[in-house]
């Protein structure tokens, strides 16, 4: 029998999986350039599932909107998460989830940063260290048990992060 670290997580509302954004006039312009916000690295991430529940990362308040920073003009990201407890042994796993979901999601010219967020992890430094050194990324993706474990959690991520429905307006009168 394995024995959860942390058995008793804190669990939060989830936003009913779906993800509100205003109704840009270039959305239907194929030629137009895609900005990504935010709002979008976030509907990315937050249906991923936790190594260790059988619950998402937006549900464990792992991962927030507001600790994710975008700069589309510089082509950088930066996301920082919470570990459940500060002595997390999967915040390492957490983190390289995150990094993979957006390496197979979002264009090669963004430079991705994944940060345990200061002051709520005991090794924050050693976790940051390892999730952004590009060939211990590598070499953890080559272990195929590894590779199995970061696949299972990312099954439950949709192919566009969650449903995302797009604001046109005001709703119409009933």
């Amino acid at each position: 029998m394995t024995t959860l670290i942390n058995q008793n997580p804190v669990i939060y509302e989830a936003s009913a999986g779906n993800s509100t954004r205003e109704w840009r006039e270039d959305d239907e312009n194929e030629d137009a350039v895609d900005v990504i916000d935010a709002q979008e690295i976030f509907d990315l991430i937050r249906s991923i599932s936790d190594p260790e529940h059988p619950l998402s990362l937006e549900q464990l308040n792992v991962t927030q909107r507001d600790h994710i920073t975008v700069s589309d003009e510089d082509d950088t990201i930066l996301v920082e998460f919470t570990p459940t407890i500060p002595h997390c042994s999967m915040a390492t796993l957490i983190g390289l989830c995150i990094r993979v979901r957006l390496l197979r999601c979002l264009p090669s010219r963004f430079k991705v940063d994944i940060a345990v967020r200061k002051g709520t992890h005991q090794s924050e430094h050693a976790v940051n260290k390892q999730l952004n050194d590009k060939e211990r990324v590598a070499a953890a993706l080559e272990n195929s048990h590894l590779l199995e474990v970061v696949n299972q959690c990312l099954a439950t991520a949709t192919s566009g992060g969650v449903v995302a429905n797009i604001v046109r307006g005001p709703a119409p009168a009933n």
